[in-house]
C-alpha cells in the first residue's frame, strides 16, 4: 500500500475529516509518532489539497457510489439507480443501471469490469465492505480504502480501538498485490 495512502487513513482514524484537514493532521504530527508504523519523517507524504488525487505517485483513485435518478419512480415503479466510477478529476469511465438501490452489490463487479484497476485505490459506501469485493478488487491489482460499520461487528471493533479513532465508523486500507 502507498505510504500516502496510509497516512491519509490514519489522519482519518485521528479525527481529520476533509483533505485539508488530513494534510494539516500529518503536517503536526510529532515525528516519533510517524517512526511508529513507519511513515517518513520529512512530510513528502502530506497530500496537497491543489492536487486531484492524493493516492500517491503511480496509484489512481477512483469512487463507486450509486444513486437513485430524481424523478424515476413512478406509480408502477421505484427508483431508477444507476451505479458509476468516478475519478478525481469527474471523468466517469464505467456506469451501469441497477434494478434498485437494493442490487448495488452484485453490480459492483460488473460495474468494474470494463475498467483497468491496476494500481488504483477504490473508495466506496459502506455496503461495499464485502469480503468477495476484497477479493474482486485485490485479484484485478486494486488497493482499496473500506468504510468499515458494525455490521462487520469484529472488525469494526477491532478498527474503532485503534489509537486516534473517534468516529462509529473507521477507515480501514487493505493493500492489493505487491507489484513488482
Amino acid at each position: 500500500m502507498s505510504v500516502r495512502v496510509a497516512s491519509a487513513a490514519a489522519g482519518v482514524l485521528a479525527g481529520a475529516r476533509s483533505l485539508t484537514a488530513i494534510t494539516e493532521w500529518i503536517s503536526d504530527v510529532p515525528v516519533w509518532a510517524c517512526r511508529i508504523p513507519g511513515f517518513p519523517t520529512d512530510r513528502s507524504l502530506a497530500p496537497c489539497p491543489s492536487r486531484a488525487t492524493s493516492a500517491g505517485p503511480g496509484l489512481r483513485a477512483i469512487a463507486v457510489d450509486g444513486k437513485a435518478l430524481r424523478g424515476s419512480r413512478t406509480s408502477v415503479t421505484g427508483d431508477v439507480a444507476l451505479l458509476a466510477v468516478t475519478d478525481h478529476t469527474g471523468h466517469v469511465p464505467a456506469q451501469r443501471q441497477a434494478a434498485d438501490k437494493s442490487n448495488e452489490i452484485p453490480a459492483f463487479r460488473l460495474l468494474l469490469h470494463s475498467v483497468d484497476l491496476t494500481s488504483t485505490v477504490i473508495t466506496a459506501d459502506a455496503p461495499h465492505t464485502q469480503h468477495a469485493h476484497g477479493t474482486y478488487l485485490r485479484e484485478r491489482g486494486a488497493h482499496y480504502i473500506a468504510q468499515v460499520n458494525a455490521n462487520h461487528p469484529g472488525l469494526f471493533h477491532a478498527s474503532a480501538t485503534c489509537p486516534g479513532a473517534r468516529s462509529r465508523s473507521a477507515a480501514t486500507t487493505v493493500p492489493g498485490p505487491a507489484t513488482a
